[in-house]
């Protein structure tokens, strides 16, 4: 269960690196994780621990349980984490039409991060509630 956790976490960060590697290069993503880590590992924590704890739900409940929160806390975060740095996109894809969003996005990275981080507390606290839901049976 922790071990599933810890993976989730390393495998986010992964994602991370290599995202904002491909896109910016991989120094950029060094120095924006230097300057947003704080952000960085807790988003990642926030969704390892939403592993864990969906797993050890799923060895209680069975596999009926819902892996929707986990999904979407995830992708949240992935996104918050990558927001820092997609403002480099603009300068690859112009032609596209998502130079605006992208430079939207870039504008609020600090926010979006915040709403990662919320995202994953409410999945944290939810799959805690259900926890104990199942532990009172």
């Amino acid at each position: 269960m922790l071990v599933k956790g810890l993976l989730a976490a390393l495998a986010l960060l992964g994602i991370y690196f290599l995202l904002v590697g491909l896109i910016s290069g991989f120094s950029f993503a060094w120095e924006q994780f230097g300057r947003y880590w704080y952000f960085i590992l807790s988003l990642a924590a926030g969704f390892g621990i939403q592993v864990s704890l969906y797993s050890r739900l799923r060895e209680l409940v069975g596999k009926n349980s819902n892996r929707g929160v986990v999904a979407v806390s995830g992708t949240t975060s992935t996104f918050a984490m990558v927001s820092c740095c997609s403002h480099y996109l603009v300068n690859i894809l112009p032609i596209l039409g998502i130079s605006g969003v992208l430079t939207l996005v870039a504008q609020y990275q600090i926010e979006l991060f915040w709403v990662g981080l919320s995202a994953n507390l409410l999945g944290i606290l939810y799959l805690v509630s259900r926890l104990r839901k199942v532990k009172t049976r």
